[in-house]
């Protein structure tokens, strides 16, 4: 990788012929701030990706672009940016510059060719599958997913006629191949599932995916692009709940659409017209025009800028001011997790614990293979005495908040059956594994001693 500073002098250089009173020293030339951030590292990928010059005042942080729309040159600029012909900005619905900072810093990190920011992850996954499959058709998702996700599912996207079929053993190419239709649009999954840390070998489903010649969508919100790149392992697009890990601090809400830029929309034998058809007579398609980022594009214009879930401009700087410290706050997370596990592993007062990193879990080989052990900080912890039990268990918590949120600095604990699961059938839950005694742990980034401390003190209680 070349930088700036090695290269001959740009037009954008100053060439300085006297830089004080009584130097003799002239010529020297002062280097541009470097804006293309591609070849540099993670760390400093996740600071700089995104950043653009502000050619007002020179502000070093990104301003807010609070506005909702934008002037056109002329008449003509106008009818250009709406046909495609041009790339301005249209409406802050559709795109807006403190949004693009962010896009572009995920896009990066994920190794996309292009991002949209929404309003929140549960819009993220709606616009991602709703610009794949229409009425009548279907998706194939694995069982064990966010509790949130599979009641879209069932609910919304069932009353937009989108069936979703569950594949229970992703491991199964069986299951797999008699859950997919000529109907399938795309498969959904997750790298690291909520709250059972059951984690998922992408690579496989992506190779089930290709297999059928659909895109597979990877919701990668615990995981993040620091644990794990989907793309990376034959993933097509990737979603994120960026209210969490992403942003950090829990303040706003947001959510992430990646375009891995690879699939072949052209020789799918399914049909993906939003992508393939003409945008209107005499115009090229979506995919024609914009090729490795033709889905975005298309995310973009036809359910992100029709159903309108834009993320404000203020909730839009909030996140890619978070990413500025990802690897920083996830190396706390993944260690403090690893230690709470582990000695909520051996407590008397605990049943199990769903850490795929700890040695006697099912997903220990896929976890040492794909995390190095550490599979996020997201995970479950089943107590003594059923419902009772965790009843007393989370309310003797004092550091530790009850809420319903995760990847946030601060720890957080929730009881699924009642909660976030309460509204699927025993059978369900218990297929799931969601027992009446198991709590979902958020781990944050807290003093290690200190959260083992409130776990001892609520334990005690039983």
């Amino acid at each position: 990788m070349t930088h700036q500073a090695d290269t001959e002098p740009t037009l954008e250089d100053t060439t300085l012929e006297e830089t004080a009173p009584g130097d003799t020293t002239t010529g020297h030339t002062v280097a541009a701030p470097e804006y293309d951030w591609d070849g540099y590292a993670f760390d400093t990928r996740q600071v700089h990706a995104g950043e653009t010059e502000d050619r007002s005042n020179g502000a070093r942080i990104q301003p807010i672009a609070m506005t909702a729309g934008y002037r056109f040159d002329s008449y003509d600029d106008a009818a250009g940016r709406f046909s495609g012909e041009g790339d301005g900005l249209i409406y802050s619905r559709q795109r807006n510059p403190s949004g693009t900072v962010a896009e572009k810093r995920i896009a990066s990190l994920e190794g996309g060719t292009e991002a949209i920011v929404v309003s929140s992850g549960q819009a993220a996954i709606t616009a991602a599958l709703l610009a794949l499959a229409g009425s009548g058709e279907r998706i194939v998702s694995t069982a064990s997913i966010y509790s949130g996700t599979r009641v879209l599912f069932g609910r919304s996207f069932k009353r937009f006629g989108v069936s979703v079929d569950y594949v229970w053993n992703e491991a199964d190419d069986d299951e797999w191949d008699r859950q997919i239709t000529p109907d399938t649009k795309a498969i959904f999954t997750e790298t690291i599932p909520n709250p059972k840390n059951d984690i998922v070998d992408i690579a496989r489903v992506a190779r089930v995916a290709r297999r059928h010649g659909i895109p597979l969508v990877v919701d990668n919100t615990i995981a993040s692009p620091f644990l794990i790149r989907p793309l990376e392992h034959g993933a097509d697009i990737v979603v994120h709940s960026s209210t969490k890990f992403l942003s950090g601090h829990g303040a706003a809400l947001s959510g992430t659409i990646v375009d891995g830029g690879r699939f072949d929309w052209a020789s799918s034998t399914r049909s993906y017209p939003l992508l393939t058809d003409p945008v209107r007579p005499g115009r090229p398609s979506i995919l024609e025009q914009y090729g490795p980022t033709a889905y975005a594009r298309m995310t973009r214009e036809a359910v992100v800028n029709d159903i309108g879930p834009a993320l404000s401009p203020f909730n839009s700087f909030l996140l890619h001011q978070g990413i500025e410290t990802l690897s920083l706050r996830m190396e706390r997370h993944l260690s403090n997790s690893l230690t709470i596990a582990e000695w909520l592993d051996g407590h008397p007062r605990v049943d199990s614990v769903d850490y795929a990193g700890l040695p006697g879990s099912p997903y220990h080989e896929l976890a040492e293979r794909l995390y190095g052990g550490r599979s996020g900080s997201v995970f479950s912890v089943t107590v003594r005495g059923g419902s009772a039990g965790a009843r007393r268990f989370l309310d003797g918590l004092r550091v530790i908040s009850r809420m319903t949120n995760i990847g946030d600095v601060r720890s957080m604990a929730l009881h699924p059956a009642t909660t976030t699961h309460s509204s699927f059938t025993p059978e369900v839950r218990d297929r799931l594994g969601i027992a009446p005694g198991l709590i979902r742990l958020s781990i944050g980034i807290e003093d290690p001693t200190d959260l083992i401390t409130d776990l001892d003190r609520a334990l005690s209680a039983l």
